[in-house]
């Protein structure tokens, strides 16, 4: 063989390398929205990613008409795998298991304004293909057609779980949510009123049917079964903030504003769901595996 033939060969390999790597990072961002949607956890969504690269690094082009669908599917396969996975591990997981807090630099090209960690907290109780029908319908707007092309299943299969997967997450009605600035607020003014005690101020801000929800992990001494009730919910945090030395520093998720919450004894961020000005939902996870993506 010339060596101008090792030099075309080289060239065309590396012209491959960029055209690969260009093609997977133009459409990481959308990529890590899916995988993110799908699992609610940022680790699980790296490790997810990172192999669809190699499969995608990997594959024959002449087969792939266009990258995005391509990749699209083997995300979505490759998260339904992950669930099933860790449906069993689940089964020994000690308390609540809540999605972990990511920032939302790594979803700065795309629309996120629908991400919202109750709806992610809610879809735990969906079967992994319920979930992937309903974040690909609901989230991305893809026919049936293509969902079923993905999931290799019927089209009419889809629209069945998408139903069952809409009925599972029946929220008893729809919730009216203040502006990120007023959540900001409202975040800051929940923390301030529970630090000083002030029972009332704090059972004011709060749904009768408010629930708290804690995510220890089994690394951290937190609530393991659900908070319910106003006067519960508010003396609660009024143990855990009465101290003066509590910190808190504003974070801004891809699921909407929240607090990082700093005492002695362990770390925590603070989600509020609101409807309306009166807050519906609290979630604290305070388990440090997962709050690895906040530094």
């Amino acid at each position: 063989m010339e060596p101008s033939d090792d030099h075309e060969q080289e060239a065309a390999g590396a012209r491959r390398l960029t055209s690969t790597v260009h093609e997977f990072q133009s459409a990481r961002a959308m990529l890590a929205s899916l995988a993110y949607r799908l699992l609610g956890s940022w680790h699980d969504t790296e490790d997810v990613l990172q192999e669809a690269f190699v499969r995608w690094s990997g594959a024959d082009r002449a087969n792939v008409l266009e990258p995005r669908r391509y990749l699209t599917r083997v995300v979505t396969r490759l998260a339904i795998d992950v669930l099933r996975t860790r449906q069993a591990r689940r089964e020994s997981y000690l308390g609540e298991w809540l999605p972990e807090p990511v920032p939302s630099d790594p979803f700065a090209s795309v629309d996120t304004s629908d991400l919202s960690l109750a709806v992610l907290h809610l879809m735990e109780r969906l079967s992994p293909p319920q979930r992937a029908v309903y974040v690909l319908r609901t989230a991305f707007v893809l026919p049936y057609d293509d969902i079923a092309e993905i999931l290799g299943r019927s089209a009419e299969d889809c629209r069945q779980l998408h139903n069952r997967a809409i009925k599972a997450l029946d929220r008893d009605g729809p919730r009216f949510e203040p502006t990120p600035a007023e959540q900001r607020r409202l975040l800051l003014d929940f923390v301030a009123a529970a630090r000083d005690g002030d029972l009332a101020r704090l059972e004011s801000m709060l749904k009768e049917s408010v629930t708290e929800w804690s995510d220890g992990g089994g690394q951290r001494r937190v609530a393991r079964k659900p908070v319910v009730g106003r006067e519960q919910v508010a003396t609660f945090f009024s143990r855990i903030y009465s101290r003066k030395d509590v910190k808190v520093v504003p974070l801004e998720l891809v699921t909407g504003p929240a607090l990082d919450v700093r005492l002695p004894t362990f770390r925590h961020v603070l989600h509020l769901e609101f409807d309306g000005n009166q807050i519906a939902a609290v979630r604290i996870q305070a388990n440090p595996t997962k709050l690895s993506a906040l530094g």
